[in-house]
């Protein structure tokens, strides 16, 4: 089972406000979740991200990958290292460039 730590969305319409949980990777987003470890409110001034730092380095320590957006917030609140996260976001640009290079050039 691939564990994930993600946002899931909750709050009303054009309001949205965030936990962050850990969830199997083949759930929905707002769907079933294994554990609530924390929330993020966007909306506020200043942003609020509150999370149980040793909950989430249990999970981490057990494989679960954080999404993007939960790894851009955890590396601010220091708990993920952020050159592992720029090696996942260059791997992706790689990965997309290689696809462009392989696709065949579409001409007239």
């Amino acid at each position: 089972m691939a564990v994930k730590i993600r946002l899931r969305r909750t709050g009303g319409k054009g309001q949205p406000s965030y936990r962050i949980v850990v969830a199997d990777s083949r759930s929905p987003r707002d769907g079933r979740f294994i554990e609530n470890v924390g929330n993020y409110q966007p909306r506020l001034d200043p942003p609020t991200f509150e999370v149980d730092d040793e909950r989430v380095r249990y999970w981490l320590s057990k494989g679960a990958q954080p999404s993007d957006a939960v790894a851009r917030l955890l590396v601010k609140k220091g708990l993920l290292a952020e050159r592992r996260l720029r090696m996942n976001v260059g791997a992706q640009n790689a990965d997309q460039s290689e696809a462009s290079a392989a696709a065949p050039a579409s001409g007239a």
